[in-house]
C-alpha cells in the first residue's frame, strides 16, 4: 500500500499569508499529501481536485470534523449529499432563476452599485474594501435573502463571522466565539420578516422557501439563509477587488479590455487568479486511489481550487493575472452537485455590471501604493483593502 506523506512543516500561519508558494511546492513534488497542521489529505492539481468534486458517490460533503457546523450551529446543505442535499439548495433556487436575475436581481444591483459610486469621494484616496465593494454586496444580498432591515454593517458583520467560524481549520476560540455571538440576532431578523412574507409573498430566498408548496424545516431555512450570507459577500466583495487590482496593476490590459469591452473576461481572470473561496472538504466514502496514494474510507480530503486554478498543466505563468488569456478555465465556482448557486448572479452583477459601470464613471482611476495591498485567507482569501484615488 502507498499512503500519503505528511508534512508537518506546512503551517496554517503560512497558508494563510502566502499559500501560493506552498501549492507551487506541493504540485510539483507531493500533491497528494497529508497536511498535519489541517488535519487533512490536501490535493493540489487541477484534474484530481475536479475528479473529487464530480465524484459525490465516492467522495462525500458529510466532513464530520468540519469546523463548518460548529460555526453554523447547523448541518448545513453545504455538507449534505443526495436528494437531501438537492432538496434543501432546491428550496432556493427560484429565487435565482434567470427571469429573477434578468427583471428584479440585475436592475437591483444596477440601481444600488450607481448610488453606491455617487456617494464616493473623488480626487482623494478612497479605500474600496469598506466603502464600496463590502457595502454594496450586503446591501443587494440583503434584499435577495428577504431582510432588506439588516444594515450592511450587520450583514457584514454577520458574514465574517460566519466565514471566519466556517475557516477555522486550527479550532481557535476566539472565530467561534465571535460567531456564536451572532446567531440570536441572525435568527431573530429572519423571524421578524417571516409574517410580512407570508401576508406578501416575493421572489425573496426567504420568502420562497417559508411559501413553498413542501417547504423544508424552519431549521434548515435559517442554515440555507446563513449559508448565504457567509459566502455572498466575502465572494462578490473579494472578486470585485481582486479584478480591480488586476487591472490596475496591468494597464496595458485595462485598456485592451476597455476597447473589447469584455469586462466578462476580466473577471473570470480574477476568480482565477485569487479564488475567493479557495479549498473545500471531502470525506471518502470507501477505500481509493488519487495518484496510485491509498485513501482510506472515512479520510477526509481538502480540494485546494486556489491551486488547481494555477495548475502549469492548464495555465502559463498561471501566478500572474492576465485578463487577456485565450481561455479562463477555473473551479472557483465549485463543480459537481454543489456548484455555486451565485454563480450567474455574480457573473451578472460584478462582470457586467460593476466592472464597466465603475471604470466608465472613473476611467483614470489610480490605484495607490499597490505594494502595501495585504492579502489574507486560507479558505477564503481577498485582499484587505483597495485604497484608490478617483478622479
Amino acid at each position: 500500500m502507498s499512503f500519503a506523506p505528511t508534512d508537518d512543516t506546512i503551517t496554517i500561519d503560512q497558508l494563510t499569508r502566502d499559500p501560493y508558494s506552498v501549492y507551487r511546492r506541493l504540485r510539483a513534488e507531493a500533491p497528494v499529501v497529508r497536511v498535519k497542521s489541517i488535519g487533512r489529505t490536501l490535493l493540489t492539481k487541477a484534474a484530481d481536485t475536479r475528479a473529487v468534486k464530480d465524484n459525490p458517490a465516492l467522495f462525500s460533503n458529510n466532513d464530520p470534523n468540519t469546523p463548518m457546523k460548529r460555526a453554523f450551529q447547523a448541518h448545513t446543505l453545504m455538507r449534505k449529499d443526495g436528494a437531501e442535499h438537492m432538496r434543501e439548495r432546491m428550496a432556493m433556487m427560484p429565487t435565482f432563476s434567470p427571469v429573477n436575475l434578468k427583471t428584479i436581481w440585475g436592475p437591483a444591483y444596477e440601481k444600488h452599485a450607481a448610488a453606491y459610486l455617487d456617494r464616493l469621494p473623488r480626487n482623494e484616496v478612497v479605500e474600496l474594501f469598506s466603502t464600496l465593494a463590502g457595502p454594496l454586496a450586503a446591501r443587494i444580498l440583503a434584499e435577495i435573502l428577504g431582510i432588506p432591515d439588516a444594515t450592511d454593517e450587520e450583514m457584514q458583520f454577520w458574514s465574517q463571522a460566519l466565514i471566519d467560524g466556517a475557516g477555522n481549520f486550527g479550532y481557535a476560540d476566539e472565530p467561534f466565539k465571535r460567531v456564536d455571538g451572532c446567531h440570536d440576532a441572525m435568527n431573530a431578523m429572519v423571524e421578524s420578516r417571516v409574517p410580512l412574507l407570508k401576508a406578501e409573498p416575493d421572489q425573496s430566498a426567504l420568502s420562497v422557501m417559508i411559501n413553498a408548496d413542501d417547504p423544508i424545516e424552519f431549521s434548515q431555512v435559517l442554515a440555507n439563509l446563513k449559508i448565504a450570507i457567509g459566502g455572498g459577500i466575502n465572494e462578490p466583495r473579494d472578486s470585485l477587488l481582486t479584478v480591480l487590482f488586476g487591472l490596475l496593476t496591468n494597464p496595458d490590459q485595462l485598456e485592451e479590455i476597455k476597447r473589447s469591452g469584455n469586462w466578462s473576461a476580466a473577471f473570470e481572470e480574477g476568480l482565477r487568479w485569487v479564488a475567493p473561496i479557495q479549498a473545500s472538504s471531502r470525506c471518502a466514502n470507501e477505500d481509493t486511489q488519487i495518484r496510485g496514494i491509498d485513501i482510506a474510507k472515512g479520510e477526509i480530503i481538502m480540494t485546494a481550487q486556489a491551486s488547481a486554478n494555477h495548475d502549469e498543466e492548464l495555465f502559463e505563468d498561471g501566478d500572474k493575472f492576465n485578463a487577456l488569456r485565450p481561455k479562463t478555465t477555473h473551479q472557483s465556482f465549485g463543480s459537481g452537485p454543489h456548484h455555486c448557486m451565485g454563480t450567474h448572479l455574480a457573473r451578472l452583477t460584478i462582470g457586467k455590471i460593476m466592472l464597466p459601470m465603475i471604470f466608465e464613471r472613473f476611467p483614470d482611476m489610480q490605484l495607490v501604493e499597490p505594494e502595501k495591498v495585504v492579502w489574507w485567507g486560507f479558505g477564503f482569501r481577498g485582499p484587505l483593502s483597495l485604497p484608490v484615488r478617483l478622479n
